[in-house]
């Protein structure tokens, strides 16, 4: 029997809310199924099972708030012993213990009219302003489930009507950041920074890179792809910093009662949001992807971070993180190491600039890269090691 808890997703979570179950006791769940969807600082997220075997017993409520580490599900593996699916950080608290009718989902029942709901199904219908009562249930008895509404939206037969106050209302909101959604992401990021601020030990280096190479490749192997399909420089950087990190595997690692290296790359990169603060999802097995794949994450994690709906792997699996300021902005930027991370490296603007190389003095590309690395678990000589691979890889784009 394993015990499913809920998942810590970053250093600065304490908590989440069980917003809806996606799966019913008695159904078989697949490694990587979605089971359920949690809200966080950081938004919805949706939870995946690492394990297979039978959904069991359901132990915490739609609408409960509780502590990382609790058990939400019992799942049967059909194995006599019980074990915890994912290992908590702190201590794992036990929930109050419900009876059994009360533990499985049930629809929620709209008094008025009668629909039958599921609540991430009545949140996503209330913030897109959908009329319920037009949608055709889907789910168990008819019930209107998260599908049914955003299938609704997609297809744009959906919002009640907006007045002008409204509309103004929302014009000026989306303007400036603000709320509860901003203050939260603020507050999250507030708590992991000071986290990495007071118990990391920080040492920097840096390394200004030519990047006339890698950018000639990049234009070169665009020239016959559409639009949607062009390569951006952050792919290559990804890449270059994935086959970096396989050279020199203690950055690849997490402090957590000393240094623990890991077998997979899962590179973190820093997404602005446009309300405010940051979210870090993670492409995972970047070492095994080519640019290609890189890029075509990069277009379909991007926007879903934006709109809060991450998977708890690309929130929770990071190995190492990116920082990458882009067009027009900073020529340096020195991160700070998110916990229980060893390393972060930081991509200034690639920006023309003088550069000198065999003695002759030229502009080309360049980005001044740092790193920011754990003393406890490595020292300037690994942390010099890694920039050299990665200036040897960005130099032999064709091999990324």
């Amino acid at each position: 029997m394993i015990k499913f808890q809920m998942p810590n997703l970053g250093a600065d979570m304490e908590a989440g809310t069980l917003v809806e179950w996606r799966k019913q006791p008695g159904e078989f769940l697949n490694r990587g199924d979605i089971i359920a969807d949690v809200e966080t600082q950081k938004g919805l997220i949706e939870i995946e099972v690492f394990d297979e075997g039978t959904l069991e017993t359901l132990l915490v409520k739609e609408g409960e708030k509780v502590p990382v580490g609790t058990v939400l599900a019992l799942i049967n593996d059909g194995k006599g012993e019980a074990k915890v699916s994912e290992i908590p950080s702190g201590e794992i608290q036990k929930p109050e213990v419900h009876p059994i009718e009360d533990r499985i989902e049930k629809p929620e029942l709209q008094s008025t009219e009668r629909i039958k709901i599921s609540p991430l199904a009545r949140k996503i219908a209330e913030a897109n302003r959908v009329d319920i009562s037009l949608l055709k249930g889907t789910g168990p008895e008819g019930s209107i489930v998260k599908e049914d509404v955003e299938k609704a939206i997609s297809e744009g037969k959906k919002p009640i009507q907006q007045t002008e106050k409204e509309i103004g209302e929302r014009k000026e909101t989306s303007e400036k950041p603000s709320g509860p959604a901003y203050d939260a992401i603020r507050m999250a990021v507030a708590a992991a920074m000071s986290k990495s601020n007071r118990e990391i030990p920080h040492y920097y280096l840096e390394k200004r890179m030519d990047m006339s190479k890698a950018m000639d490749w990049m234009k070169e192997a665009n020239k016959e792809r559409p639009v949607q399909k062009r390569l951006l420089p952050v792919a290559l950087l990804i890449k270059a910093v994935a086959k970096a990190l396989d050279e020199v595997p203690d950055l690849n690692a997490t402090w957590e009662n000393g240094l623990q290296r890991k077998n997979e790359i899962n590179i973190g990169f820093v997404v602005s949001l446009r309300s405010g603060g940051i979210v870090v999802p993670a492409i995972l097995q970047a070492d095994s992807k080519t640019v290609d794949e890189i890029m075509e994450t990069i277009n379909d994690i991007i926007p879903r971070a934006r709109a809060f709906k991450l998977r708890s792997s690309e929130l929770s699996q990071s190995t190492f993180t990116i920082t990458s300021i882009g067009e027009g902005g900073a020529d340096k930027v020195f991160g700070l190491i998110y916990p229980p991370q060893v390393g972060i490296v930081g991509f200034g603007e690639i920006s023309e600039q003088p550069f000198a190389e065999d003695g002759m003095l030229g502009i080309r590309p360049v980005v001044d890269v740092t790193l920011a690395a754990d003393h406890r678990a490595t020292d300037g000589l690994i942390g010099s090691r890694f920039l050299a691979a990665l200036n040897k890889h960005l130099q032999n784009p064709e091999q990324l």
